[in-house]
């Protein structure tokens, strides 16, 4: 049986800047094996995962230094979890922001894969 398709692009808007609020797009590369974030005109930041059958280990969170301290690491991290939960995945939070935003947020502690029988 194959994993369940990748997630289609979620629009969602953010606080950006002062500026106000910028429309941004959350969606699957499964291609390049991450979670992207854009704005109309760039790459906001990444969540790199790998997946392995029914489980998707999240490895790598990063946001450009140009958008740091927005609050898109928490777009991106709750993203995936939402996307792991709708596509019924088990998740290995190996990166420590999410790992941290699990135990932050515990109605996501349900996803994570234990170990043994």
């Amino acid at each position: 049986m194959s994993a369940p398709s990748p997630s289609a692009g979620v629009t969602h808007k953010s606080p950006a800047s002062t500026l106000g609020v910028v429309d941004i797009e959350f969606a699957d590369a499964p291609d390049r094996h991450r979670y992207e974030l854009r704005s109309p005109d760039e790459l906001i930041g990444i969540v790199a995962y790998h997946l392995d059958g029914d489980v998707i280990t999240l490895v790598h969170t990063e946001v450009g230094s140009a958008h740091s301290g927005h609050g898109y690491a928490a777009v991106l991290a709750g993203g995936a979890l939402d996307d792991a939960r709708s596509r019924g995945l088990r998740v290995v939070p190996t990166c420590p922001y999410v790992a941290s935003y699990i135990e932050k947020h515990p109605e996501y502690a349900d996803l994570v894969a234990t170990e043994g029988p």
